[in-house]
């Protein structure tokens, strides 16, 4: 069972130490309460700290060193004497595409899987009149997924690959990050408020 010592309070310090820019502080908290939501609705809810503290801190060097994305993040993590277990889960959500740390934890798979899925819901829900998710239908999100032009930047193909990591299909991946989402937006609104305050 993955624990970890390092405090959200480290973490979340250590996080705004390398990051100010809004957008990047709101996909952290974002991917942090997706992950503690993924911890309980998969029976990992023991480890729930530990998923949430690698959510929040998956992008910890992207702001400042974008060309060294997940290959800076291990010198930064020192500063908080993360755990090599953290450091791996970290990196790994960049298998492929900015490192070859490879996935091999759930945890780790369902973070690779969520990371570019939550940017998309999230530009989805800013299209909608209420800028919220959580009156959003599930057949709208496939539409946006199939609208290769609509959030571009945000991969599909990682989506797909990180589903077939898990062994869902790539429905099943957009219905429980949706759900995810919709019941801890509340919980990332009031983070973001007392974060940037």
């Amino acid at each position: 069972m993955f624990q970890t010592q390092v405090t959200r309070e480290q973490a979340l310090a250590l996080l705004q130490k390398y990051n100010q820019a809004p957008f990047h502080l709101l996909h952290a908290l974002t991917v942090e309460a997706v992950m503690g939501w993924f911890a309980q609705h998969l029976g990992r809810g023991e480890e729930a700290a530990f998923w949430r503290l690698c959510g929040l801190l998956h992008d910890v060097d992207f702001e400042k060193f974008p060309q060294a994305h997940c290959q800076k993040a291990p010198q930064l993590l020192a500063e908080i004497r993360a755990e090599p277990e953290l450091i791996h889960a970290v990196c790994s959500h960049g298998y492929g595409l900015a490192c070859d740390v490879q996935p091999t934890d759930e945890m780790e798979k369902v973070l690779f899987a969520v990371d570019e899925l939550t940017g998309l819901i999230g530009a989805a829900a800013r299209m909608r009149p209420s800028k919220s998710c959580t009156d959003m239908e599930l057949g709208s999100l496939k539409k946006k997924f199939k609208d290769k032009k609509f959030a571009a930047g945000c991969s599909r193909e990682v989506m797909k690959q990180g589903a077939a990591m898990l062994g869902w299909e790539v429905d099943a991946l957009l219905d429980k990050t949706l759900q995810a989402m919709q019941e801890t937006e509340n919980e990332v609104k009031n983070q973001i408020e007392t974060t940037t305050k």
